[in-house]
């Protein structure tokens, strides 16, 4: 069962003092912020429908935490910010597509990108 993304001017705020921030599709607006001291942020789009052209932006911020994306494979990442960590994501596999921008800044923690 696929959600469609919910595309308005609302941003999707997550704050956690400690431990990480779940999203799946139902939650996902087309901006979203997790913030937390210690904890990364699980991101699920696999069953969101995110129309080709449509694009969505997910900002964390923490001290400690990475980020962890599941994407359909024709979903293009890109990956911004400041942290101590690399990027894990071999690109997409199908030409075209959506975009999702994360932005992450922190100390600790990468960000991880699985296709789907």
């Amino acid at each position: 069962m696929t959600k469609q993304l919910k595309q308005d001017e609302r941003t999707d705020l997550h704050i956690s003092l400690i431990g990480g921030t779940r999203l799946e599709g139902e939650e996902v607006h087309s901006r979203t912020l997790t913030a937390s001291l210690i904890g990364g942020a699980a991101v699920d789009l696999t069953e969101v429908e995110i129309p080709d052209g449509a694009e969505l932006k997910i900002t964390k911020l923490s001290l400690i935490g990475g980020v962890n994306l599941r994407v359909r494979p024709d979903v293009r990442v890109v990956v911004s910010g400041l942290r101590l960590g690399g990027v894990r994501d071999e690109g997409p596999t199908e030409p075209g597509g959506p975009t999702v921008h994360v932005n992450a800044w922190g100390l600790l923690g990468g960000v991880s990108v699985v296709r789907d």
